[in-house]
């Protein structure tokens, strides 16, 4: 086998267990992203919504008043509550108080910055990987991907 072929081989496995490895990311952020396996429900159960089926004609005309998956506040007085419609998850409703709605929001932003910290590019050490097979490096970038890339 020449040289170039060898070269060719050895670019194109390098190539598949790149490709392997993006896809298996993506396929793990699809997973995490929805929020670490938990449902809108479960999480909105966990900050302490209740929830109330929409069992019988009455419930179900006073839901399909309302906007599905929107949170609604209602203030009576010095009460404030927080609504929200699900007819086609659970068919049901969740009532919140103002606690329940602001840990609400709270867990799903810490929620967010994890996901973030998760595409936080990570450092790659290994003496054994050699960036020069990949082609020269772009000024600035010491990588496969400068002119003469192939």
């Amino acid at each position: 086998m020449s040289c170039q072929s060898k070269t060719r081989l050895l670019t194109n496995v390098a190539l598949g267990c790149i490709l392997t490895l993006s896809q298996a990311i993506i396929l793990v952020s699809c997973t995490t992203a929805g929020g670490g396996g938990l449902s809108k429900d479960d999480n909105l159960a966990a900050a302490g919504f209740v929830e109330r089926p929409a069992n019988n004609q009455e419930r179900k005309t006073m839901q399909a008043r309302l906007p599905a998956n929107k949170f609604l506040r209602r203030v009576n007085g010095n009460t404030v509550s927080y609504v929200y419609s699900d007819p086609a998850g659970c068919n049901c409703i969740y009532i919140g108080s103002q606690k329940a709605y602001d840990h609400y929001r709270q867990s799903q932003q810490q929620r967010r910055i994890l996901n973030q910290e998760e595409w936080v590019a990570q450092d790659y050490n290994d003496d054994l990987w050699d960036w020069d097979a990949w082609g020269p490096s772009i000024s600035g970038i010491y990588g496969p991907f400068g002119p003469g890339w192939d």
